[in-house]
């Protein structure tokens, strides 16, 4: 069973439009906005082969839009992810984005409130997600909504 809001108010004047398999150029442009905030000076392009191996009927997308706006200011991408201890399959937030201008209003919170109610109603009994720990907005806007650090992903540069 895959529960999908169809045309949600979120908060007042924004609403939420389900995504199609025909959005996939403006998911990557949304990727690459997210990632560009953080990282100005890095080529994306790679994202687009992201969107290629991940985006399924399975991995639900989310547009936000604003009235009187015909562009989506914000979006919402759902994945799968298993957990490594238990074994069972959770959702996983792949990106959550808000445009600067529309930011600071709820738009953030709803989004998660309607990804967890959503993974709830399939059956998932956690949601996974990756934050970067220079991004300190995000950072508190999960924790404050009760996420919890699980584990610490660990890099290292082989240049």
């Amino acid at each position: 069973m895959h529960i999908q809001p169809a045309n949600l108010e979120l908060i007042p004047g924004y609403y939420l439009r389900v995504g199609s398999s025909r959005d996939r150029y403006l998911l990557v442009k949304f990727l690459r906005l997210t990632y560009q905030e953080l990282y100005p000076e890095q080529d994306f392009s790679h994202l687009a082969k992201t969107v290629d191996q991940y985006f399924a009927q399975e991995t639900p997308l989310w547009w936000v839009e604003s009235s009187g706006n015909s562009e989506p200011v914000g979006c919402l991408w759902l994945g799968n992810a298993v957990d490594q201890v238990k074994g069972d399959r959770h959702a996983h937030i792949f990106v959550l984005y808000v445009a600067p201008e529309h930011r600071r209003r709820g738009l953030g919170s709803a989004l998660m409130e309607s990804a967890e109610n959503w993974a709830r109603e399939r059956g998932d009994r956690q949601m996974g997600l990756q934050v970067f720990l220079n991004n300190p907005p995000a950072l508190n806007l999960y924790q404050k909504l009760g996420y919890q650090s699980h584990s610490v992903w660990m890099l290292k540069s082989l240049e």
